[in-house]
């Protein structure tokens, strides 16, 4: 028997609401904004945005898949680790790489004063207006899913990498 046998961790906490079975055409729409959203868009970065904007708004269910999904798509361990710390370890990402993790963080926190003219700037540089506009729209989604998951309290935990797409 191993140290991990005896350990005895929390209970898991129950979702509020299973709110994809009570609103499929929204869930439906999600997914589909979803799929559009990444479209011309580098697996890894994709990945690295969603875990971003994730880890921000505190949303364990996006987490758990998210960083399962970067796993899958061949992201580094130590990248992900890193990534709740970039700006103190800038060296494990592209310019074009922080220059998506910082525009992901204004978005997110927008509230903080709004998305300020050189994170923006910064971004333009590095993304074409299609590419630009294709990030966005999946840091928006991110956000919006973070917001589904943390309100309804979906479980982290259960999630199989590509299960959802």
């Amino acid at each position: 028997m191993s140290t991990e046998d005896t350990i005895e961790y929390a209970p898991e906490h129950s979702p509020r609401l299973a709110w994809a079975e009570h609103a499929p055409e929204v869930y439906r729409a999600m997914v589909r904004l979803d799929g559009a959203a990444r479209k011309g868009l580098d697996a890894k970065l994709f990945e690295l945005v969603k875990i971003r904007a994730s880890q921000l708004n505190h949303c364990a269910y996006c987490l758990d898949m998210h960083t399962k999904d970067a796993l899958a798509a061949g992201e580094s361990v130590q990248r992900i680790v890193q990534l709740s710390a970039w700006e103190e370890s800038k060296h494990f990402y592209t310019e074009q790489e922080l220059a998506a993790i910082e525009l992901t963080e204004a978005v997110t926190v927008v509230t903080d004063g709004f998305v300020p003219d050189e994170v923006y700037e910064r971004a333009a540089k590095h993304f074409d207006e299609v590419q630009l506009t294709q990030l966005i729209a999946s840091i928006i989604v991110i956000n919006s899913w973070n917001r589904f998951a943390v309100t309804t309290r979906m479980v982290p935990g259960h999630y199989t990498p590509g299960q959802h797409g």
